[in-house]
């Protein structure tokens, strides 16, 4: 099996960014959503709040060198929904980082541990619904077994 490391995607990530494939997946990502920057910031790989300036910043000059159209989703968007944005994001950086806190991550290893736990915790949840089915339909010395007719009893 592949093993990725929290090395691998960081390393990955810098050489992501800046390059000719992620200009190349803003300027779709533009194209397909008609310059809604909010799903244009989901879709595209290893970006986040911070990184919308520099987003944003290619967009436009794609657009001044005619390589892009103008769409008035991006010209004319207002402060509010970019800050809106920027507080969504902010809060979903603190909820995750609350639980990388919570399952005790933050070593080289984080993913293995993360399935280990997972795993662990599915075995637990397969024990207690086979002793569940056990309880409910196990054998049982007064429940089941043939019923003879008051015809053949009386014999």
């Amino acid at each position: 099996l592949l093993q990725v490391t929290v090395k691998d995607i960081e390393d990955f990530q810098n050489s992501y960014k800046n390059s000719e494939e992620e200009r190349a997946d803003v300027k779709a990502a533009y194209l397909n959503f008609k310059g809604d920057m909010d799903r244009i910031m989901e879709s595209v790989m290893c970006t986040d709040y911070t990184d919308e300036p520099r987003i944003r910043e290619m967009i436009e000059q794609a657009i001044d060198s005619g390589e892009l159209p103008s769409y008035k989703a991006f010209v004319r968007e207002s402060k509010q929904k970019m800050m809106s944005r920027r507080r969504r994001a902010e809060k979903e950086a603190k909820e995750a980082k609350k639980t990388k806190d919570e399952l005790g991550l933050g070593g080289e290893n984080d993913l293995q541990a993360l399935i280990k736990s997972r795993s662990k915790d599915r075995e637990k949840e397969m024990d207690n619904f086979f002793a569940h089915l056990e309880a409910k339909y196990g054998n049982s010395a007064k429940k089941g077994g043939k019923k003879t007719s008051a015809k053949k009893r009386k014999a």
